[in-house]
């Protein structure tokens, strides 16, 4: 067995684990300002039956103003001890839940596109947020916690033992009925927190939902059906929170009962053997002390011992993230020659001409099972425009994603300039590749922020010469501020064709070896088309360019077509040589040229 399989059979959830290592000394710290607390907390009655026997019981004050000092200094250490246990808590706390999230994103930024396809936006949000934050505060608060009641529990139990064992018998037989009773109470409240957040998870998604999708909820009069789904699940969460208070109010019943037991106990044997005798009444008032402050740590040991087992859930679901091997990996000779994502070699990098060749190349999504390529090829030479072209659903974006590799044949080879894309790195394929989505994405902040994604360098002459290349400057001077301008949440504060314009300007900024865009113009109007399109030849030049087309009057230009059907090509050739054969790529472009002709009559009538 490999030391690896012994680490993971040995102890769970590593990468989880490992994040607390550089801290283990903050958790010396802690445990032993935590076992300082409970022998201060220990000794404290002590003092009161030192009191009672030393100036009570003699009725004297002879040595009084010593002891106040004593138990002042005492006191007071108690509350040092306290404040650096906790502040260190706190600290170790935050630390751990921002290594956590940094891990877990970082660890995302290496996945494949196949893992986001698989993973909720909501799922990976809660895992980063709400289950590293619970991590950090339990291991954090619970081993604090949990040392210092313990160490108070087991201290007085050995100090009761040593006073007066039978009356230490009174007090200790009730803790493990009110353990018992604790754990079960626990579960259930455990069970019933659990289906209140669940519960408002959903009811936060419905919020969300019904603003987001406010317009539609409009024009369908879905209002009532929205308010009817709403209210169904806060009433629901209503009667689970009632039912969760009324579990709590009876535990803390239970608390409170055995409390009363165990010092009716304590009084009964110890009022019988007093007599009067206020030596044992010191004793009796030591005995309540403990009592009193057992059952409250017996609690709060459950409580953390229940944590400790609950947030395992936690630690797997986050643990599940960071074992999750990318479909696209980097072989470790890879990154040895040209780094990593975060770490990239680029004194290593060879330049990117643009030469693609698919070799024999068969594909299937990894969640699927129908091969959407088989034993294709294809050379695409540098500065060729390759225009790929099929109905909606058809597998248009299959050669794209490969040639981005943003997934691996299945079979077969992608060369980039006559090499295996495998034997580079990631990173140095998509340094040197620029692409254009259909919806278009900008990040929250200014014009210039956004537009320096695609060159961390560029000045802004560089993004004013870009921006009014593709007639895109006119957009920023309305904005009011210039570069400076912002554009809204995922650019809100722009029309979609407003935006595409920028995320073009920012892929021009780039100067990318390969160009991709992915049916860019389908969602701007006319007159935006006609700006980029102007852009798209001026920038193509000399580039490998590859463009998934909607609008078939756009690409008839194109080096090469490739007709897609089903996840096939069934043709590939340039415009005349495919209307020529009149074949699919004929029907679908003398259909679509006929629905322009008449949209175009129809707008005139009007």
């Amino acid at each position: 067995m490999s030391t690896k399989q012994k680490n993971r059979k040995g102890l769970p959830y590593p990468k989880v684990l490992a994040v607390f290592k550089p801290y283990l000394w903050v958790f010396g710290v802690m445990l032993l300002f935590g076992l300082y607390s409970g022998l201060v907390d220990i000794c404290l009655p002590l003092f009161q039956k030192y009191a009672i026997e030393n100036f009570i019981k003699p009725g004297t004050v002879q040595g009084l103003g010593l002891f106040c000092i004593c138990y002042a200094l005492f006191f007071l250490s108690r509350v040092i001890s306290d404040f650096i246990s906790s502040f260190q808590t706190a600290r170790v706390e935050a630390l751990i839940a921002r290594d956590m999230r940094g891990k877990c994103f970082k660890h995302m930024q290496s996945l494949s596109f196949s893992f986001f396809n698989q993973n909720s936006v909501g799922y990976l949000h809660s895992r980063i947020m709400s289950d590293t934050s619970r991590i950090g505060g339990v291991i954090a608060w619970d081993f604090m916690s949990g040392i210092w009641n313990l160490s108070y529990l087991i201290g007085a139990a050995v100090v009761m033992l040593i006073l007066d064992w039978k009356l230490a018998i009174c007090v200790m037989v009730i803790v493990p009925v009110l353990a018992l009773g604790a754990a079960l109470f626990e579960k259930r409240l455990r069970g019933l927190n659990k289906e209140v957040r669940e519960l408002n998870s959903q009811i936060s998604g419905k919020f969300n939902e019904s603003i987001t999708g406010s317009r539609t909820v409009r024009v369908l009069g879905a209002e009532e059906k929205m308010k009817s789904g709403f209210f169904a699940l806060t009433d629901k969460m209503k009667r689970t929170a009632v039912l969760t208070a009324k579990v709590r109010a009876s535990f803390i019943c239970l608390i409170a009962f055995s409390t009363s037991l165990a010092l009716a106990l304590v009084l009964w044997r110890g009022g019988v053997i007093a007599q009067g005798d206020l030596e044992y009444i010191a004793k009796l008032s030591v005995f309540m002390t403990y009592a009193m402050n057992m059952m409250e740590q017996v609690q709060w040991v459950v409580n953390a011992l229940a944590d400790m087992i609950f947030v395992r859930v936690n630690m797997e679901r986050v643990s599940k993230i960071l074992e999750t091997k990318s479909d696209v990996p980097d072989s470790p000779e890879v990154v040895e020659r040209y780094g990593d994502t975060f770490n990239p070699k680029k004194e290593n990098w060879e330049p990117l001409h643009g030469d693609i060749t698919f070799e024999d190349v068969s594909f299937m999504y990894p969640d699927g099972n129908e091969w959407v390529l088989e034993h294709f090829d294809l050379h695409v030479p540098k500065g060729t425009n390759v225009a790929i072209v099929g109905e909606t659903g058809a597998g248009k974006s299959t050669l794209v994603n490969l040639v981005c590799r943003f997934y691996d044949p299945t079979k077969g080879r992608v060369l980039i300039d006559g090499r295996d894309a495998k034997e580079r790195s990631q990173l140095w394929l998509h340094s040197s590749l620029g692409y254009v989505l259909q919806t278009p994405h900008l990040f929250s902040g200014s014009v210039a922020e956004n537009l320096r994604y695609g060159n961390p360098n560029a000045t802004e002459e560089e993004m004013e010469a870009v921006l009014r290349e593709i007639d895109a400057w006119r957009i920023v001077e309305r904005m009011g501020k210039g570069l400076a301008s912002d554009v809204g949440e995922g650019g809100d504060l722009l029309s979609t064709g407003e935006k595409q314009l920028l995320s073009f300007a920012r892929v021009m900024l780039a100067n990318p070896s390969i160009l991709v865009l992915d049916e860019a113009t389908s969602s701007v109007d006319s007159h935006t088309e006609q700006l980029i399109q102007k852009a798209t030849e001026r920038v193509s030049k000399g580039r490998t360019c590859f463009m998934i087309a909607h609008r078939l009057s756009t690409i008839r230009s194109a080096d090469i077509i490739l007709a897609v059907k089903d996840g096939k090509i069934i043709e590939r050739g340039s415009h005349a040589e495919l209307m020529a054969e009149k074949g699919y790529y004929y029907r679908l472009y003398t259909r679509q040229y006929e629905d322009e002709q008449t949209s175009i009559v129809l707008d005139k009538k009007e």
